[in-house]
């Protein structure tokens, strides 16, 4: 799926390089925002394969920003995954039932990163 552009929503400059050299490094382009404001706007004006939301931003929570992702129908069917320092048990199922189409738990598995982003962006094309 390289070639694919993904948003990376990250407030965490360090978090965001990694995201954005690893993605990158495989292939994929990437947008990046560090609020919740910049990826609506972002993702409405782009249409990104995939947007990478940390749970955590300055401006409005994951699920809010998520929230507003499926009330617009330009953005309604893009695929976000959460991403989130504080993993506790069970998140992926409050993350599934809050809307997310997937999970990933900071730090970040680079393996599991790739493989997660690939499933979501073919799925996407069908």
């Amino acid at each position: 799926m390289a070639g694919e552009q993904i948003l990376v929503v990250e407030d965490n400059q360090k978090n965001m390089k990694l995201l954005r050299d690893v993605l990158r490094a495989t292939g994929y382009r990437t947008l990046e925002a560090s609020t919740g404001d910049q990826a609506l706007m972002m993702a409405t004006e782009y249409g990104p394969a995939l947007v990478l939301m940390d749970v955590r931003l300055p401006d409005m929570h994951g699920v809010e920003a998520l929230n507003r992702l499926r009330m617009d129908e330009r953005t309604a069917s893009i695929p976000v995954l959460a991403v989130t320092a504080q993993a506790m048990k069970g998140d992926s199922k409050r993350f599934k039932e809050a809307g997310f189409d997937g999970y990933l738990s900071k730090p970040v598995d680079i393996d599991e990163l790739l493989r997660t982003v690939e499933l979501h962006c073919r799925g996407r094309r069908g």
